[in-house]
Parts: C-alpha cells; structure tokens; sequence
C-alpha cells in the first residue's frame, strides 16, 4: 500500500533504532550512573572529620554508596586534593577560614554543618587567663597542612605569641593529647567536637585544665570566620560539675566541600545524610540550626540549597536511589524523542497529502505523454505499445490505494484513463478500417 515496500520499512526501523541507540549513548555522557565508591578526605586517625565520615558513611551505605575516607593533616590538604582532578578525591571536610571559592575554584560546598571549637589544654594547677602566658612554652599545634595549625597561628599570633617566642610542635589529634599527658608538651591547641571520646577524655583529667578565653568578641571581628562559644558549667558531666565554671571558647564552622563535578545524586544523598546527622540539637548548635544553605566563603551547591529549601525531590521522594538516574535517563529520552516526532506528526497530513499527489501527477504525466502520441500518425505496434502503457498506469492507480479523503483525485483519474482508453480504442478501429482498405 502507498508504494512502500518491506526494504523501506526495514529501513525507517532500523533508522529509528540507531536513533535511539545514539540518544542512549549521549545520555550515558550526559547523564551517567553514579559511582558506586567515592573517596573522602578527612583527617588524622582520631580526628574530629574522621569520625563525622565515619557517620555519614554508615548512612551512604543504606543507599549501597561506598564512602572510601582517608586519611590528611586537615583541612588545607583536604582542599588541595579536591583542587588536584588526579587524586580521585570527590568530598573533604575543611573549616572556615582556610580558603574560598576564589583559592579553590573547582570546589563547592554543601553547606555548614556544626560549630568547629578550639581548644587550649594546659597542664598544672594554675588557671591561664591570658593567651600570653602561654609564652615560652611547648604547645602541640596541630599537623602539617591543617586547618588547626592555621587557626592557632592566627589566634595565637594575635596575642603576640609565635615561633620566635615559643615551641611550636605540628602535633596534632591523638599524638597532640598523648604528648599532653605526658609532660612532653605544655599546652596543645584542638579542634574538636566537645562529645569527641579526646575532649571528654582531657576535660576529665585532673592534671588537665581548659583554657577560658577573654576578648572573644574582639577575635570575631577581626577573623570574621570565627565565632564565640560558651561551654556552660556542668555541661560535660553535670554530677561531678565538669567544667567547674563557663568556659568561653572560639570556634568556626565545619563545611563538607565537593568536586563541582561529583555526580548530581551523589550530591542528593550527601545532603540527605548532612541533614540527618547534623539538624539535631548539639551543645553550642540549636536544633535545625545546621546544615547551612549559606556558606560565606564557598559556592553553594544547587543541589544542596534546593533540598535544605525544598526537601527531596520527586524522583528521589518516590523512588530508590539506584533507580532515579534509569528514570532520568528514560525521561529525557521520551522528551527527546516527543521533540521530534511531535512536529513529525503535525507535518505528517501534509507530507502524505503531498505525497499522493505527487504520485497521482506522476500518473497524470504518463497519461499526457500517452494522448502527446496520439496527435501523431502511429501504427498499429506504436499504438499497442501506448495500449499497454495505459494498462501500466491503470494498474498503478489500484496498486497505489488512494486513501478515502482523496477519492475525488482517484476518480477524477479514473475517469481521465478510461477517456484515453477510448480514445485508443476509436485509434485501433480507425488503422483497422485502413489496413482493410489498404487490402
């Protein structure tokens, strides 16, 4: 029917299946299935990310996501190997004040999630007032490329102690407290979590007291990154009255940074866990207080601002994580394809309209070259040959089906053959009256 045979059917399919296949490949790039493992950096062993990684990766794992943590000096490592693409490091945790998004252009944030306290443990029996009175002792800083040797720089090259003055050791974490307890330094300067088993651990010791800073206030506004935190008597262990009295700490906030290029979903249940873990009340957060979706040194992730704002979304509300990117990728096909076909469809009628005038014209064309002919003086094969011509064209017309909307051109054609017809019909008694002349 219409002239179309099997051969062009096979090919309109198989057309249409490379079509799809191709649109399948591109959304593979576009849209490709996330990663199974990523690689987080967190800190040293013991370390206050380690164990924030350590509870975001038990709930990645519901979602069969393998959260890989290894382990840096802190923040400012944790930032250079998400600059570095070759390190396979996708998410790091760092705290503010060590770089932005102009330093690290390739980094993002999820937004803050917990208030970062610094502590100042000192050994002896005297109460520290003063920053400076830290002068000329043996204080653990923190290691190499951490954040927290970088706050105590900054906080304590403020108060006019430094290098030149004191012993500076870059330990840090279970070293720093080890060295602390026993005599080997003076002081160690922490950034941990006040229920971290290290700080509930020094708070208890009581060769072991906790530096209560004066002129907080002035430190924020000279760091804008640092904020002023108050640990209220009691709090540690309210029966025992540990602390004795408030103690007023600095801190700065804990962001979780990310590749810009991590995996969307990824980043979706990054965040779920984020909100999870961190919304709770804590002792210096309120509850719902954190995770942030403002981060005043780092980009923050679209994902991460629609969720804290929106909540999930739908495809991830409604259905597994391992099945939202098929769906997209569905999704944007059955768009893709729509887009397509959908003006295909509109321009169809005309096409077909067209097409079937061109065919009935091309018919109409042999009809005239037939009755072109017949002007001339034929003979008897010549006007076989057109008789034949005419059965040709006759037959084409049946074959070709005209649909019902266009059987006005079919008859019209109809009517135009059997006029011909008769026309050769009145030409082969006219050569045979001749021939019976003739003999």
């Amino acid at each position: 029917m219409l002239g179309i045979s099997r051969w062009f059917l096979f090919k309109v399919i198989a057309a249409s299946l490379i079509a799809v296949g191709a649109s399948s490949l591109v959304l593979l790039y576009f849209v490709p299935s996330p990663p199974s493992t990523v690689v987080t950096a967190t800190s040293q062993v013991g370390g206050g990310y380690e164990f924030l990684g350590q509870r975001y990766q038990a709930i990645l794992a519901r979602a069969g996501v393998k959260l890989e943590l290894i382990h840096t000096g802190g923040s400012s490592e944790n930032i250079k190997l998400l600059q570095d693409k070759n390190s396979g490091v996708m998410i790091g945790f760092a705290q503010g004040g060590v770089a932005n998004s102009q330093l690290a252009p390739d980094v993002m944030s999820l937004g803050r999630v917990n208030y970062q306290p610094f502590w100042l443990f000192y050994r002896g029996t005297d109460t520290l007032v003063s920053m400076q009175q830290l002068v000329a002792q043996h204080i653990a800083v923190g290691a190499e490329g951490s954040g927290t040797q970088l706050a105590a720089a900054q906080i304590l090259g403020l108060s006019g102690v430094n290098s030149k003055n004191t012993t500076f050791s870059p330990l840090g974490g279970a070293a720093a407290v080890k060295a602390l307890k026993e005599g080997t330094v003076d002081s160690a300067f922490l950034a941990y979590s006040p229920n971290a088993p290290i700080v509930q651990s020094l708070m208890r010791d009581p060769d072991i007291r906790v530096m209560s800073l004066n002129r907080t206030e002035a430190l924020t506004r000279i760091f804008p990154h640092l904020v002023e935190l108050k640990l209220p008597e009691g709090v540690i262990d309210f029966a025992r009255n540990i602390p004795g009295s408030d103690v007023n700490l600095i801190g700065t906030t804990n962001a979780v940074l990310v590749r810009k290029d991590l995996h969307p979903h990824i980043v979706h249940l990054l965040v779920k866990a984020l909100s999870e873990e961190h919304r709770k009340p804590g002792l210096f957060e309120r509850a719902g207080e954190f995770p942030t979706a403002i981060d005043p040194e780092f980009d923050v992730s679209d994902v991460a601002a629609s969720f804290y704002k929106n909540g999930p979304s739908f495809l991830h509300g409604l259905l597994p994580f391992w099945l939202v990117t098929h769906v997209q990728r569905f999704l944007a096909v059955s768009f893709a394809v729509a887009a397509i076909l959908l003006p295909v469809f509109s321009y169809a009628p005309k096409m077909y309209t067209w097409f079937v005038r061109e065919r009935l014209r091309a018919l109409y064309r042999r009809l005239r070259a037939i009755e072109a002919d017949l002007q001339n003086d034929i003979s008897s094969a010549h006007l076989g040959a057109l008789e034949t011509e005419l059965q040709s064209v006759d037959r084409a017309a049946t074959i070709f089906g005209v649909p019902m909307r266009h059987s006005d051109l079919f008859f019209s054609l109809k009517v135009h053959i059997d006029l011909l017809r008769a026309r050769l019909a009145s030409r082969r008694a006219e050569l045979l009256r001749r021939e019976i002349r003739a003999a």
